[in-house]
Order: C-alpha cells, then structure tokens, then sequence
C-alpha cells in the first residue's frame, strides 16, 4: 500500500540531488569564465577591485537576508550574528585574512592562465593539505595518501613543463596558483577551529569573512595602485560596466550556495568527486571555447592530477569508514 509512495519519495530524492549537482557544475564552471572576462577582458587592470566588489556583493546579499530572516522569520532563514561584535572580529579575522590571500591570489592566477590550465595551477591544494596538517596539527597521513599526493605533484610538474612552451604560459600566474593553493589548505585547516565561534554555522562564518574582506580589500587596492586605475578607467561611468560586475558578484556568492547545498544533499566525498569531474569537463570545455591545441603530454598531466585526486579522495574515504568502525567496536566491547 505504502510502495508507491516510498518509490515516490526516492525518486523526488534522486531528482533533488541531479538538480542540486547540475547546478553546482553549471554555475561553478559559469563563475570561472565570468572571472577570467572580469580580470582579462575588460582593459581593467584592477584585479583586487574586482574581487572586492564580489566580496561587498556576497556580504550585502548575507546582510540583506539577515535583515529579512529577522521581519520574516517563517519564510526566509538566516542565522543570529552581528559580524560587528568586539569578539566576534577578534575570533573571526584571522581566518577572514586567510580568506582575502585566497581569493585574491585564486583570481590573480586566473588573470594570467587560461582557464584549461587554472585547475592544474591550483592543484596543489590537496598535498599542502597534508603537509600543513602534519605541520600544524601533527596528524600523519598514510603511505597510500602520500603516493596520491605524489602522484598529484608529478601531473603538475609535467603540466607546467608542457604549459612552458605555449604563449599562454605565465610564470607570476603559476606563482599565484601555488599560493592560491596554499592559502586555501590553511584556511580549510584554520575553518575548523572558528566554526566552533559560529556555533558552526558556515552561512554565518561566511558573511563574516566576507564582511572583513571587503574592509582588509581597500587598503589592498590602494598600495597596488588601483585607485587610479579605476579613476582614469573610461567605462567607470557606463551601466553595462556594472551590470557585468554585478554578474561576477552574483556568482561568487551562488557558488558559495550551491557548494554547501551540494554537500548537504551528498556528502563531503561525493561533492569532492563531483568537483574533479567539473575540473575535466570545465578544462575540455576551455579548450574548445577559446580554441587551443594542446599537446598529449599536457593533457596526460591533466588526468594524473584528476586520477591522483580522484584515488586521495577515496583513499580518505576508506580510512574514514574503517576508523568509524573501529570507534564502533570500542564502544562495544
């Protein structure tokens, strides 16, 4: 009597989860190439302002839906915090300086690669991952992990080699994707020490991130000397100008969205397979859009990185549902 329903219910399910990955693909994949227009194709070079005006979008979205969350509670639903609050700012900045290196140094390597080689420049995430946690938290990590990271490192060695002899090649954006890589391995790490501020609340702990970056910006964009770049900019006045800025700053905060909707209705695991999968296809996707030939070895080091991610992430997951296990069997004994 009940069957139908429950086919019913699996099956709404399923769809919920195609429609929440789809989206996750579409915008992120949408936001890298609204990006790469941002930072090359405007005749703007005012990198860090462009990422400060995602960053004030983001934050103005956070404190409009705060703002309604708190007239309308029954219809919209945004958690309690006041990004103002004395302690608040001193727990929360430091990772909100943490968040400004990322992004800044994510979008200037996206301003000098071409977007197939911008997954392979920030590829080295995973292996900072496992070297600052061993650094900082003294947690060790497995041969078969380490062989994965290995094997990520050979994949972008033999990519920057062959990335070398095309025009395209950028020695400050590869820098930069080092760094942007880097940059988000600490801040994944120093993440889980100030959720504990935010009551884990990730909506919360990024509007404050946000809300910071947007002030730790300014003084950013006046050393790099960008305040008179905007001024002798002859579009600054134009509407399609800030139509398009405010399409990049829409994206950046809807991949925020769809990141944590897409772990929600998966999991941690699945949204890392999800992601690589979206590196390949975002990657054959460049390649064809902006026309480039590449040769077999530059594409051979795009599936070592992808297949390196690929088998660190399971080896992970593995070692996660034995340790589980394991803690299950203690509690029973």
């Amino acid at each position: 009597m009940y069957q139908p329903l429950e086919k019913e219910n699996l099956c709404t399910k399923y769809i919920r989860i195609g429609v929440v990955v789809a989206a996750y693909w579409i915008i992120s994949i949408l936001t890298v190439f609204v990006n790469k227009a941002l930072l090359s194709g405007l005749n703007l070079n005012a990198p860090l302002f462009v990422t400060w005006f995602q960053v004030l979008t983001s934050s103005s979205i956070c404190f409009t839906m705060s703002m309604l969350s708190k007239r309308y509670p029954r219809t919209v639903t945004f958690p309690e915090g006041n990004p103002f609050d004395r302690d608040t700012f001193r727990k929360v900045i430091p990772l909100s300086i943490l968040f400004t290196a990322m992004i800044s140094t994510n979008n200037l390597c996206l301003k000098y690669v071409g977007v197939a080689f911008y997954y392979v420049g920030r590829s080295l995430t995973t292996v900072f991952n496992v070297l600052l946690t061993y650094a900082l938290l003294g947690q060790k990590t497995s041969t078969k992990a380490i062989l994965c990271c290995a094997l990520i490192v050979v994949g972008f060695w033999i990519g920057v080699d062959q990335e070398s002899l095309t025009e395209s090649f950028s020695l400050i954006g590869t820098i930069f994707g080092v760094i942007g890589s880097l940059s988000l391995s600490l801040y994944s790490i120093y993440t889980k020490r100030t959720l504990q501020h935010v009551n884990q609340e990730v909506w919360l702990l990024s509007y404050y991130n946000n809300v910071y970056s947007a002030v730790l910006f300014i003084p950013l964009m006046i050393i790099n000397g960008e305040v008179q770049e905007l001024l002798n900019y002859k579009h600054l006045a134009e509407a399609w100008f800030w139509g398009v800025m405010m399409i990049g700053g829409i994206c950046g905060f809807a991949i925020g969205f769809v990141t944590t909707m897409q772990i929600k209705v998966t999991s941690p695991l699945t949204h890392n397979i999800s992601g690589t999968a979206k590196a390949c296809a975002q990657t054959v996707i460049a390649t064809s859009w902006y026309q480039e030939t590449k040769s077999f070895l530059w594409w051979t080091s795009n599936v070592v990185v992808l297949l390196g991610s690929a088998f660190y992430t399971r080896v992970k997951q593995i070692e996660m549902d034995q340790l589980h296990r394991e803690q299950m069997n203690s509690q029973k004994v």
